[in-house]
């Protein structure tokens, strides 16, 4: 996908962002800027609860990235999507994303992984490696324009849309990034539409593939892309399926923070490569291990000790879905569909194969290992 920045798509909102003024100068520029955009975000945010609450089956995450889509292109709005709400709607998608990430980091517990034993961590390991490179080759090989397809191959192999966007922070662009915010949201509404699709499609193979319960709630975390619809595709087969779908799962979630370590690392080198041209505006480097990923490293830590308790750790949950959701409904408003339809055929191929690709690696791996 290619962003038309030059016509239709330009950001105007970076004239009446400079002057900080407001008259009496007691409210900071920062914040004028960005109160209408997350104002609407927060709308969008209560819009995807309603949406997920009338149909249970479609997860609030993808509601809110579907909503942000219609509000970039609903005559009424789009002026103000594109014009005074674009600041506020772009920080929606990066701090409260961020903010989401660090605590995904509380339903990682250390001693959950290692009580599945030493197969199964290699086996989720080996599925994320050979996913991950599989899917960023293949879109490559398809042409896909930016980083359309680091960042599909990211949300297939760890965890959809959390991933995505935990990478998409790694790589040191800038925060109103409007090319960088419509390949994210390109790519969180590719994955959660397949994650979806799963709900439907996998339950409908358990038999016919020969699993037993155990087999088919692996194969379930280690193939489906949200955490959320790994519940709902492995509730269908029982309690022990989905204990298992979720161990596993959370197998995949913790290789999120050396993915991303890793993104950075190379990000890094290729900054320093072009001989600095990509750097920062206030000519930073991009850090090598982001900040919110240590934050979500410690929340493991945390979750691990033990010490939280059930109402605590649930709060959390709630908050990370909210949080994630009013970012997605700002990646949402990034998305431009007559651009996005000319390179619509070769995303939804790379979506399908890559969908291929995670369920048949992640198939083979549960065979091998139970």
């Amino acid at each position: 996908m290619t962003l038309d920045t030059e016509h239709s798509w330009s950001p105007p909102v970076r004239q009446p962002a400079k002057p900080s003024s407001g008259g009496d100068g007691s409210t900071p520029g920062p914040v004028r800027r960005n109160a209408p955009g997350l104002a609407l975000a927060g709308i969008g945010l209560g819009l995807a609860e309603g949406v997920h609450a009338l149909l249970p089956a479609v997860p609030m995450l993808t509601a809110a990235v579907v909503l942000g889509v219609v509000a970039a292109h609903l005559p009424g709005v789009r002026p103000f999507v594109r014009g005074r709400g674009r600041a506020g709607l772009s920080t929606a998608g990066k701090r409260l994303m961020r903010a989401g990430i660090v605590l995904l980091g509380l339903k990682l517990s250390v001693g959950d992984v290692l009580g599945l034993g030493w197969a199964t961590v290699a086996m989720v390991f080996g599925v994320v490696l050979v996913a991950f490179f599989g899917i960023w080759w293949l879109g490559r090989k398809l042409g896909l324009p930016g980083d359309q397809p680091l960042l599909i191959a990211t949300g297939y192999s760890i965890c959809g849309a959390s991933a995505i966007s935990a990478v998409s922070g790694a790589l040191g662009k800038e925060d109103d990034d409007e090319r960088l915010a419509a390949d994210v949201a390109t790519s969180v509404a590719l994955v959660t539409l397949c994650g979806t699709l799963a709900i439907a499609v996998l339950p409908l193979l358990h038999h016919p593939l020969g699993l037993d319960t155990v087999q088919f709630g692996r194969w379930v975390g280690a193939g489906v892309h949200d955490v959320g619809q790994v519940v709902a595709t492995a509730q269908t087969a029982g309690p022990t399926a989905l204990g298992e779908a979720v161990l596993v799962k959370l197998i995949r979630v913790a290789m999120l923070a050396p993915l991303v370590a890793g993104v950075a690392v190379a990000y890094g080198r290729r900054v320093r490569g072009a001989a600095g041209d990509r750097r920062q505006a206030d000519g930073r480097r991009p850090a090598v291990v982001p900040l919110f990923l240590i934050g979500f490293l410690a929340m493991t830590a945390l979750r691990s000790t033990g010490l939280l308790p059930a109402g605590v750790l649930d709060a959390a949950a709630t908050a990370q879905e909210l949080l994630l959701a009013a970012a997605l409904f700002g990646l949402g408003t990034a998305v431009h569909l007559p651009t996005l339809a000319r390179s619509g055929a070769r995303t939804a191929v790379l979506g399908l194969a890559s969908w291929v690709v995670i369920a048949a690696a992640s198939y083979g791996g549960v065979l091998l290992t139970t």
